[in-house]
């Protein structure tokens, strides 16, 4: 758990601490809205590129050295960020970081899913959603601290500390198994959903630039479709698709990944929208923005872990219903001025209620895309649920400049949290109509299983279901 937690954190907590940063690193290299967006999005782009090569990676070469290749990878793009001189140069360095990332966060939870029963599975991702939800919450604030007290560059210098205790930390687990026996790379479909994503994201971030008539940004954009679509067909072809498409048939699993686009595409982009807004609007400092984010990394560590153990007795799906939903009320409540903005009112009661929407949803929605397949999958299906939130957080900042018209103002923000709110809403939606509880009661377990008792002498009988 010490080691699942540690490596998780490295990944959350990097790709929100940039974020009160942005107008700081503006100021020192230049750059505008787009050269932002890229500055998240080039982190965002590799790691949901890399997270569906990054299982197939670890089954070949083994969980553990592919982990500390992930944790060496994103301390080389820290440093490069950190001594980086142009917009250039650190969008370079966030997309070596974000291939980091990639390895890290699937191999995580694979690994809570392959420690941890059935009984004790909810629990175990709660305090992993716990800590690793209070690394992605603190990170504005944190990022906020070192800007005004340190300077923007030292975000990159201090995400190393946890790096290099996660790669310690390595050592100390217990051998774990090796190479997976016919695991192979997909070269072809990793080569599509590159492509695919960095022309779509290209093409959403320049559109509200150069606008979506000009062959800049309509040549990518077909581009971008036309090989998402062959990436699709060619998993569906292949006998070893990286991303399994007949994982999508189990409607739990489909259901929850559903969700998981809306709710972070919601989350990155209300987010990014509190850090822009309250600080190139309002004019509050870098730690007063962070501070206004507060209540979600306190609220997280407080009850996460509660509402994974209530949510594993009552089921999922009452959570991931209100929870979404609350969630967009929240945003809904925050009110952008573009004169007299008082954080205290206007904001603090919106990310309260934001907060307690997003603590009854995260864990459930993990529990529950984890629980939707078979053990076996398990890797699997955590990297195409990471894959789907990072794409979603990808597309959403993306679309920032088109939702704003390109410009920093009270009204364009606005406009930016009611479509989160909506994407909760929606999410909330495909939860009503789709998630299902599992059943109550003990499951069949199979023979061999069963044999491996030892609470009494004999062959053990095959165990049955009492539901």
């Amino acid at each position: 758990m010490v080691v699942a937690v540690m490596v998780s954190m490295v990944a959350f907590l990097d790709s929100t601490v940039i974020n009160l940063a942005l107008p700081a690193i503006e100021h020192d290299l230049g750059g505008g809205l787009s050269s932002q967006q890229w500055i998240i999005d080039g982190y965002l782009l590799t790691m949901a590129a890399a997270i569906l090569p990054g299982g197939s990676l670890s089954d070949q070469f083994g969980r553990i050295p592919v982990m500390r290749f992930g944790l060496v990878t994103f301390g080389a793009g820290s440093i490069l960020a950190a001594v980086a001189t142009s917009p250039g140069i650190l969008i370079t360095a966030r997309l070596i970081q974000g291939l980091g990332a990639a390895f890290l966060v699937p191999g995580s939870l694979a690994l809570i899913n392959t420690v941890f029963d059935k009984a004790h599975q909810s629990a175990a991702i709660g305090v992993w959603t716990g800590w690793t939800g209070t690394a992605f919450a603190l990170g504005p604030l944190l990022g906020g601290m070192c800007v005004d007290f340190f300077g923007w560059r030292w975000i990159f210098v201090l995400s190393a500390i946890p790096m290099a205790v996660g790669y310690a930390l390595t050592f100390w687990l217990c051998p774990l198994p090796g190479r997976v026996e016919g695991a192979r790379i997909d070269i072809a479909g990793t080569g599509l959903s590159a492509v695919g994503l960095a022309t779509t994201v290209y093409a959403l971030i320049e559109s509200h630039r150069y606008g979506w008539t000009d062959p800049a940004v309509i040549t990518p954009l077909v581009i971008g479709i036309a090989a998402l679509a062959g990436f699709l067909r060619q998993q569906q072809r292949d006998t070893q698709p990286m991303f399994p498409l007949p994982l999508l048939t189990i409607r739990n699993f489909a259901a929850a990944n559903l969700v998981t686009a809306c709710v972070y595409g919601a989350l990155t982009l209300g987010s990014l929208a509190v850090a822009l807004y309250v600080q190139d609007v309002a004019g509050y400092s870098a730690t007063a923005a962070g501070l206004a984010t507060l209540p979600i990394p306190l609220l997280s560590f407080v009850f996460a872990r509660h509402v994974g153990r209530v949510a594993a007795r009552t089921g999922p799906r009452v959570f991931l219903i209100a929870g979404p939903a609350v969630a967009g009320i929240g945003l809904l409540l925050i009110r952008p001025k573009p004169d007299g903005f008082q954080a205290i009112t206007d904001l603090l009661p919106g990310m309260t209620v934001l907060a307690v929407g997003l603590v009854a949803t995260i864990t459930p929605l993990m529990s529950v895309t984890l629980a939707s397949v078979p053990t076996q999958h398990s890797g699997v299906a955590s990297a195409m649920n990471n894959a789907v939130s990072r794409l979603a957080a990808l597309m959403s900042i993306g679309s920032v400049g088109l939702i704003t018209g390109g410009m920093a103002s009270a009204t364009g923000f606005a406009h930016v949290f009611q479509v989160c709110a909506a994407l909760f809403a929606l999410g909330a939606l495909f939860a009503a109509l789709s998630i299902t509880n599992p059943p109550v009661g003990c499951r069949p377990v199979s023979c061999d299983i069963a044999a491996l008792c030892r609470d009494r002498p004999g062959v053990q009988p095959a165990l049955v279901s009492r539901g």
